[in-house]
């Protein structure tokens, strides 16, 4: 389902359900937040949307998982959003509640079905991931859970979804997502009356303890896509593989850097290089505009491999490549997954907050002043219809950046020699 209609519905329907269960709460006497007396053995986490996002919460399910044990994690989410989940491994395959999309009918009745499968399980806590959806919060109120934490408005002009929150922790827009999503999970075992929560220090997202884990495809993957790749091509890849991932699907159009410019940074890195393979990546639904990216290109060593691979061989095209150069968007996280050098092009949104993790990542950001206008408060819906943001990345430092990458690349493959 288009998220611009999942957005309208969660506003439209969002807004009174989320009143309504609110005065029934206040009327069955739960509004003052009180310590639970029951343990917490079950947790239910509800991030529906950006599948970019679940590997930024890594840390916290791995620490959730310590916790209460894997089998004792749930993840609810949309179905289109799932693979991630599955190439991580951490959450049993079992233990993801799927809501099918497709219509509103569809959307409606799926989350029924799965909300009494989730009563049925006996959750003790649940985990809103989501920034400020009223749909999750709601969620989290009727699976019966003693202990709901997630993001509470407070004083501030944010969304409104309720008071359905037992936990209730102020967003801040100063700290990293990862770390956010972090601070949630040790909310559950914390004093829910802390107005507002979490009144703890700040860890750092430096050191490597927010780092993504790493993918590491076993050979036969790795032959596999290599059939594929050259197959694609029409040649065996002889030298250096760049990726570019030109669309940054329909939820955010603001991110996208210009085709156009894709198109013109390809051929440059081609004609500089010719050893270089270029491979146009991209979702299933991206197929043909990938095609005619890679077509207008115009050269024996470029092709388009989206709608080609399942997301575990992307990650296995990651692994293979050596530059990805992407929008700010899901690949910029899956590919800090791996040790490809990944280009990520920001614009509407803020690498301080929203950038994958990871030594490989390189971020390219304009800085305006007007940025980020595309921001949690605004239900990342931004007035913005002009992303000079993203017109202000030039060709020239995207291709000087990548050629530097290759450089260092092919020095740490065949080091100079040490001379005595």
């Amino acid at each position: 389902m288009n998220p611009q209609t999942v957005g309208k519905i969660d506003r439209r329907l969002g807004k009174p359900i989320c009143w309504l269960l609110t005065v029934l709460r206040r009327i069955m006497g739960w509004v003052t937040p009180r310590p639970s007396e029951q343990p917490v053995r079950k947790i239910l986490f509800l991030k529906m949307i950006e599948q970019g996002a679940t590997v930024l919460a890594y840390r916290a399910l791995m620490t959730t998982v310590g916790r209460v044990g894997a089998e004792n994690v749930y993840f609810w989410v949309f179905e289109e959003n799932r693979p991630i989940l599955d190439l991580l491994e951490i959450i049993p395959p079992e233990n993801v509640i799927v809501i099918r999309t497709g219509s509103a009918l569809r959307l409606m009745f799926s989350m029924i079905g799965t909300l009494w499968r989730v009563r049925k399980l006996g959750i003790d806590a649940t985990v809103d991931m989501e920034f400020f959806s009223r749909a999750s919060a709601i969620l989290a109120f009727l699976s019966g859970a003693k202990r709901r934490v997630g993001l509470h408005r407070f004083n501030s002009e944010g969304p409104y979804r309720g008071d359905l929150l037992t936990h209730r922790m102020q967003y801040n827009p100063y700290i990293h997502v990862a770390i956010q999503y972090h601070l949630l999970v040790e909310a559950i075992w914390a004093d829910p009356r802390q107005i507002p929560m979490l009144k703890v220090p700040l860890p750092p997202i430096q050191g490597g303890d927010y780092d993504p884990p790493r993918f590491k495809p076993a050979e036969q993957e790795r032959q596999e896509v290599r059939g594929i790749l050259a197959k694609r091509l029409g040649l065996e890849p002889s030298g250096p593989i760049v990726l570019l991932n030109p669309n940054a699907g329909d939820l955010l159009p603001l991110r996208k850097w210009k085709t156009a410019r894709f198109v013109e940074l390809g051929r440059r890195l081609l004609a500089e290089n010719p050893s270089l393979c270029l491979v146009i990546t991209g979702a299933p639904s991206e197929q043909a505009s990938a095609e005619k990216v890679a077509a207008n290109i115009g050269a024996n060593r470029c092709a388009s491999m989206a709608g080609y691979t399942t997301l575990r061989q992307l990650m296995t095209l990651y692994a293979l490549a050596d530059v990805l150069v992407t929008n700010d968007s899901g690949p910029g996280h899956f590919s800090s997954l791996t040790d490809v050098d990944s280009v990520v092009l920001f614009g509407p949104e803020t690498p301080a907050l929203f950038g994958p993790l990871g030594s490989h990542t390189h971020v390219i950001w304009a800085n305006l002043a007007c940025s980020p206008c595309v921001n949690v408060l605004n239900h990342r819906f931004s007035p913005c219809n002009d992303n000079v943001c993203m017109q202000q990345i030039a060709v020239e430092s995207v291709y000087n950046k990548v050629n530097e990458l290759l450089r260092q690349r092919d020095t740490n493959s065949h080091p100079l020699p040490i001379l005595s």
